[in-house]
């Protein structure tokens, strides 16, 4: 209590009960005098005019005459604007004088009408009413009279109390004040109140209009660049004048949504150092962050980030770049370029050094320009001198340390590992897709208006469609939203033979339904995830169980899927599952990574390669491997790992460049918050033995062929193929001609499916099977 002056008073319990407080709280506050509120009552029409005098101006108080209100009683015009009144027999009975900026502030004309009544802040004693904390913009009233000299805040902070002490301030106010003969204009930008009953517990930094406190001697008031013109002087106590981050700054005014993990890592490393007094900077012996590097899948909201970071930060405007923009046909110009982009940040802090303000620099598309040296084979070496350049500029000789460089990439691999260490891009953020909290954040962004305007129906369910849209990155949840949006629209728009019609009633009632989003969602499908349409090819007529050896197989891959997603030990598993061809080993190795429902499941399948060179192979190979690191379940099915190494039984011959890639891959551990399995198969076990390949397998799997009547009864019966009868009679006859059976699933339900057409489908299977099997008879 007694740090903001509120100690009790001996003559508190004789205090007059009708002052302001109440119960004898008038003797607490560090006011000059008592001033006597009162309940507000009706409101006084009134009319807006103008301050009588400087005197009146600059003290921001509102001048009144006698016979209207009390002198220094708080008043508020029209409900939300509060100031303090002051007598002056220059303003007539009925008006109430304003300067221009008081004006300004309350959007007010010359005798415009206006509501005034008394304010009474009786009840707002309980909620934090006194200031603690003041966070205020000063920039010269008059631009063309600025001056150089260095201002120090602890002399103008006491200044400000002095000037306007007891007075009710509120966030967005703005005030005159006159300082060593210069007239500054004020802005309270965020105010920190403190409760009477418990002043040590602050509440946090609000910036809306509605908070209201008084200003008292013990008020802590934090000064901040309105303008670039004003010098202020470093503070070893209150935080920078040009503070980085705006105090009225928000996380959830940027409109990004999934990322507040995210935006907590780019704070602490790059923005929280810039936030303290340079001085206790200096005595920690460390420098500011001067690189960001944002890298993950596209559409992730990289692009968007950077873009919002400029609405975040009390900085130059940053200067944005496109990376292929750099480079240019003239020699030398390229790297000229990258000089002019450190120009004005170099000229600033030669001249004020660490009291410059924050240059920022935004590279999108980063891995297009700044490959690593020397693997572009140009013969020109443009390249590689802009990665110099470059590098020269963020750590060289010359440091500065008024720089951020913003960098976004979708392939952080290709960027020069120079670019990477500490003292350039030494801050990597990589920006995931959104999990489901994140996806219902970006739905509730993205239908902020329609909800807002009620053009949302009432069955939109946010966090339904949150869970509908797995895998789904930020950019398409927005397309998500327009497709929504666009179903909606087509519903009220009439396409005739003639001109389109639009019903203007059918309009007033437009919303946008639960219904359209699910035809949104047939529509728009994510780039990144599961590949559901070549998985379910693989698997489109059905898994037979007809062993109990099918079942063992699943119940296996299922094992391994539930040791990657619980184990915490376990970060890679690699299977292979071989066996004769036409076994099933694809369906099963497809069904199980269905069954998994990890966010990212992919194929790898020769039919996806074919025509491409070996090394476009090579490059689909690793692109599919990196994408499988991006999520934290993945699961990557590589069929028919024989064919895609090119090998062919004539020769033997194989491609041991891919074969080298694919050996580094099935051993290669993603990275530490991440799992993958890996499901290989194969028809030529020998060949992958040769190969050294199963070596680089956890285990393998074996797949068998229909290999007893008893199994191909199943298969028959599951397929629906004829009556019991006709089976018997068709195994009876299987069994005169051979005793043994050893037939793949796929030729035996392709064989079952085309006597199913035969007008004698009894013998017709039974001729099929024979031919199939071939000496198994």
């Amino acid at each position: 209590m007694d740090k903001f002056g509120f100690g009790r008073s001996k003559n508190d319990a004789n205090s007059d009960s009708n002052s302001v407080f109440g119960g004898g709280l008038a003797n607490k506050l560090p006011f000059s005098h008592n001033r006597p509120f009162a309940s507000s009552g009706p409101p006084k029409q009134m009319l807006v005019g103008n301050s009588p005098s400087n005197e009146y101006a600059l003290a921001n108080v509102a001048s009144i005459n006698q016979s209207d209100f009390e002198d220094g009683v708080y008043i508020s015009i029209n409900d939300t604007f509060v100031f303090t009144t002051r007598h002056s027999s220059s303003t007539p009975s009925g008006e109430i004088g304003l300067n221009g900026t008081q004006r300004a502030w309350g959007r007010l004309s010359f005798h415009q009408p206006i509501e005034v009544r008394k304010y009474d802040i009786t009840d707002k004693l309980t909620k934090h009413p006194y200031i603690s904390t003041l966070n205020v913009e000063i920039s010269f009233k008059i631009k063309n009279k600025a001056t150089t000299i260095q201002y120090d805040q602890d002399h103008l902070a006491k200044h400000f109390t002095k000037t306007f002490n007891a007075q009710i301030l509120a966030p967005s106010q703005l005030l005159l004040m006159e300082f060593q003969g210069v007239i500054f204009e004020i802005r309270v930008q965020g105010i920190q109140s403190a409760d009477i009953e418990n002043i040590e517990i602050s509440s946090p930094i609000s910036t809306t209009i509605d908070t209201k406190s008084i200003l008292v001697p013990q008020s802590v008031i934090n000064f901040f660049k309105g303008d670039s013109l004003v010098n202020l002087k470093s503070s070893s106590v209150r935080p920078r004048s040009d503070a980085i981050i705006r105090p009225d700054f928000k996380f959830e005014d940027m409109g990004v949504g999934g990322l507040d993990k995210e935006f907590t890592q780019i704070f602490r490393r790059a923005f929280a150092s810039r936030i303290f007094p340079p001085s206790i900077i200096e005595k920690l012996g460390i420098s500011h962050v001067k690189g960001l590097l944002l890298f993950g899948p596209p559409g992730t909201g990289k692009t968007l980030i950077a873009r919002r970071i400029g609405t975040m930060l009390n900085a130059k405007e940053p200067k944005i770049v496109n990376g292929p923009e750099i480079l240019s046909k003239y020699v030398g110009s390229s790297e000229e370029n990258i000089r002019n982009l450190f120009k004005d940040a170099e000229a600033e802090y030669k001249a004020k050094g660490e009291e410059s303000s924050l240059h920022i620099i935004i590279f999108d598309e980063l891995d297009s320009v700044f490959k690593q040296r020397g693997s572009r084979g140009d013969g020109t070496g443009v390249g590689d001198n802009v990665v110099n350049q470059l590098l020269a500029k963020m750590d060289g000789v010359d440091q500065l340390n008024n720089i951020l460089v913003i960098g976004m990439t979708n392939r952080r691999d290709l960027i020069d590992n120079a670019l990477l260490r500490p003292g350039r891009f030494e801050v990597q953020v990589e920006i995931q897709l959104p999990d489901e909290h994140g996806r219902f954040q970006i739905f509730e962004i993205q239908t902020s208006k329609m909800r807002g305007n009620k053009m949302l129906s009432s069955d939109v369910d946010l966090h339904e469609l949150a869970a509908l849209t797995k895998n789904f990155s930020g950019a398409e949840i927005e397309g998500l939203v327009k497709s929504a949006s666009s179903f909606a629209i087509n519903q009220k728009v009439n396409i005739g033979k003639g001109a389109t019609k639009i019903n203007n009633k059918d309009i007033a009632n437009m919303r946008v339904t639960r219904q359209n989003f699910l035809d949104a969602l047939n529509e728009v499908s994510p780039a990144f995830g599961v590949n559901e349409e070549d998985l379910k090819t693989c698997v489109e007529g059905g898994i037979f169980k007809f062993s109990h050896r099918i079942d063992d197989i699943l119940k296996t891959g299922s094992r391994y899927v539930r040791q990657v997603r619980e184990s915490d030990r376990t970060r890679l598993v690699s299977l292979v599952m071989h066996g004769p061809s036409g076994s099933g080993k694809t369906a099963l190795a497809a069904a199980i990574a269905l069954a998994s429902k990890f966010p990212f499941v992919r194929l790898i399948a020769p039919e996806e390669m074919v025509g491409m060179s070996e090394t476009a192979k090579i490059a689909y190979i690793d692109n599919t491997f990196r994408d499988s690191y991006k999520s934290p379940l993945n699961v990557l099915v590589v069929d028919s790992i024989e064919t895609i190494v090119d090998w062919v039984p004539i020769g033997p011959r194989f491609s041991n460049n891919i074969l080298q890639v694919l050996k580094v891959y099935l051993k290669r551990k993603p990275p530490k918050d991440r799992r993958l399995l890996i499901i290989s198969t194969t028809s030529t076990y020998s060949v992958l033995q040769q190969m050294d390949l199963l070596s680089c397998f956890d285990n393998e799997i074996a797949v068998p062929n229909v290999t007893t009547f008893e199994e191909l009864n199943n298969i028959m019966y599951d397929s629906g193929f004829l009556d019991d009868v006709s089976r018997g009679q068709i195994l009876s006859q299987l069994k005169n001609i051979s005793s043994k059976l050893n037939i793949g699933i796929k030729r035996a339900l392709t064989n079952i499916e085309t006597a199913k057409h035969d007008e004698d489908p009894v013998n017709e299977i039974v001729e099929l099977m024979a031919e199939s099997a071939g000496s198994s008879f």
